[in-house]
């Protein structure tokens, strides 16, 4: 039976013993790789990403208007120790440096950002050219030294003009983005072959519109809601468009999804119902509107107000592949005073924690590759985020010997070696990240970075990950020891 529909059958039934065990013999199927060499497909793609307001810096630069970041991060108390992407990793001025570094270490792709406030300072309106120029010279940058570029359209950071009327809650930034999307692939699209539409939707709606965490900072079930659907709208509307106007040009669409399976905590029968929830809200608002052409059950009634005539069919575009982020499973249980009624509890005892305190359960990300074969059609996969932050010390030598980080990428591949041999189309893999940047709320202080960035002089410093992702990219294989 497929986990998602067991762990329905549990909810209803109470079968919380069988549940348990069901979980920990899919937990031990996929977390036993063979000990030999994982190799991987000679056209794998091996790659990094980053998003545009996390490591561009230059805020103010070419004409960029100011973004939802740019108010959130100035305001009092929102990000750690207030800090800001003012600056960031001056990527917009230091992007040759960060190219042959990729160069160097073999990858044969980079997935980047577009900022929107860059191309249209105000969200509307002609393209502003000093802003393309940037993504012309990326682009060109990466292509001479053999990297295919893969841009994404949207990574959270919306032109604070379009938040004025009313950002990701106005059904009219359907038609906002499309426009945008179409003006940036005029631009590099005869270059750039690979298209993301957007970042994690359903995490940019949960935080930024329904918790208020992230910007802009907004809060209430209603707004998620609405952020969920006019994404998903604006998502399937610069589909089509841009699938009209690449004919002949090679372009393979697709978008990103954080995909993370839920589970309940401790597997108790009493915990199933609140998983069940977080999983639609997470996971199948994004996903199922895609790809079958419905919101999930659970959430119909939040969102049949929105939904008009037409709207699914609009979503429900083809895609030639499907980006995932994966970074751990999440555990559940009732919780009255979260979004949803539930909230975030312990994973299985003994499991380890990153620095941001999330479990590391490489078996989930085979899990849910897998059931993607199983219940979506096994489209083409790229995993598009995978990665993790821990404590670091520079060493004497200047030198970070991040071994926590070698050992979390090992055992992710080897998870999405063995979900590739169970049949799974997995194409590519991008480590999140390429650098040290700005994490969002938690500031400078968290770093996910194969490369380290000085934050006085923003010299970059490869660390013992990025040498050892290296030689994975060249034997095009993971060890499956230390």
């Amino acid at each position: 039976m497929r986990r998602r529909s067991f762990l329905k059958a549990a909810a209803a039934t109470g079968l919380a013993a069988s549940a348990g065990a069901f979980l920990t013999t899919r937990r031990a199927a996929v977390a036993q790789p063979s000990e030999v060499l994982a190799a991987f497909p000679d056209k794998f793609v091996w790659g990094a990403s980053t998003s545009s307001y996390q490591i561009e810096g230059a805020v103010t630069a070419g004409g960029r208007g100011p973004s939802v970041w740019d108010t959130f991060s100035h305001s009092f108390g929102k990000v750690a120790n207030g800090d800001t992407g003012d600056v960031a990793c001056d990527h917009y001025n230091r992007y040759a440096e960060d190219v042959d570094l990729m160069a160097k270490a073999g990858m044969n792709a980079y997935r980047f950002s577009v900022a929107w406030p860059r191309v249209q300072p105000t969200g509307t309106g002609p393209a502003n050219a000093e802003g393309l120029d940037f993504y012309d010279r990326l682009t060109d940058a990466l292509l001479a030294k053999g990297i295919a570029p893969w841009p994404c359209l949207y990574h959270w950071d919306l032109p604070q003009a379009l938040q004025d009327r009313g950002g990701w809650t106005n059904r009219d930034i359907a038609g906002w983005f499309t426009d945008y999307a179409q003006l940036v692939a005029a631009r590099i699209g005869d270059r750039a072959k690979h298209w993301t539409m957007l970042n994690e939707p359903s995490v940019h709606a949960i935080f930024g519109h329904g918790l208020g965490g992230h910007a802009p900072g907004m809060t209430g079930k209603g707004n998620y809601f609405k952020a969920i659907h006019h994404q998903n709208l604006a998502q399937g509307m610069a589909l089509k468009a841009l699938r009209a106007a690449g004919g002949g040009k090679g372009w393979q669409l697709g978008t990103v999804l954080s995909l993370q399976p839920v589970w309940p905590v401790g597997g108790l029968d009493a915990n199933y119902a609140a998983s069940l929830m977080w999983d639609a809200v997470w996971n199948r608002a994004c996903l199922d509107p895609l790809l079958r052409g419905e919101y999930p059950e659970l959430l119909r009634d939040g969102f049949a107000p929105l939904v008009k005539a037409g709207d699914l069919e609009a979503i429900r575009q083809p895609i030639d592949f499907l980006g995932i982020n994966y970074y751990s499973r999440m555990h559940q249980q009732p919780d009255p005073a979260g979004l949803f009624g539930t909230g975030y509890g312990s994973p299985p005892e003994g499991t380890p924690t990153t620095g941001m305190g999330w479990p590391v359960e490489p078996d989930g990300i085979a899990e849910i590759l897998i059931e993607l074969k199983q219940e979506y059609g096994n489209p083409p996969v790229y995993v598009m985020e995978n990665g993790a932050a821990y404590p670091e010390q520079t060493g004497p030598k200047g030198f970070v010997q991040d071994n926590d980080r070698i050992s979390y990428l090992r055992r992710h591949m080897l998870a999405g070696h063995q979900a590739l041999e169970e049949g799974v189309d997995l194409r590519g893999w991008f480590v999140w990240s390429l650098l040290d940047n700005f994490e969002w709320a938690e500031g400078y202080q968290r770093r996910f970075g194969l490369i380290e960035v000085d934050r006085q002089t923003l010299e970059r410093r490869p660390k013992a990950s990025y040498h050892w992702y290296a030689d994975v990219i060249r034997k095009k294989g993971v060890p499956t020891s230390v």
